[in-house]
């Protein structure tokens, strides 16, 4: 390879790091803790480093295992369905309604079940400082009996 060449090979792999990328609605998986995820920006889909983004579905009737985040903070915007329970704290004895429209933060380590007794799924669009979709969850079974 000569010399112009190897400069030109070099200024396409930076052109392509510079690029940003669209990503088409895929096939989605259920996480550990119960929920349905779909993401659209993450390190599998992306190769990002530290953000993940995408929807995240609670279906009907249905409700997450007690679990922590160990390594990052969650932000989720609740985009369509009825109300669901948001259930929070070491005991988990904090209970939000949480309805479309309503934003919610959970700090990483903060011990949560999130409860859909509605008839309707409900749909979020979620982002993480974790960038992988198999995040650090640490499922609290011991927990699960303390949300009705």
């Amino acid at each position: 390879m000569t010399v112009l060449e190897a400069t030109q090979s070099n200024s396409n792999a930076i052109a392509a790091a510079q690029k940003a990328s669209v990503v088409k609605s895929g096939a989605g998986y259920r996480a550990e803790q119960g929920s349905d995820y779909q993401p659209g920006v993450s390190a599998e889909t992306v190769g990002s480093q530290s953000l993940w983004l995408g929807m995240i579905t609670l279906p009907a009737g249905q409700r997450t295992l007690a679990h922590v985040h160990e390594c990052h903070e969650t932000a989720l915007y609740m985009l369509s369905g009825d109300e669901m329970e948001l259930w929070t704290g070491d005991q988990l004895q904090h209970r939000d309604t949480v309805r479309p429209g309503d934003y919610i933060f959970i700090p990483a380590n903060m011990l949560h079940v999130a409860v859909n007794r509605s008839a309707q799924p409900a749909v979020f669009i979620g982002s993480r400082n974790e960038a992988t979709a198999q995040e650090s969850v640490v499922l609290r079974p011991e927990m699960d009996r303390k949300v009705p």
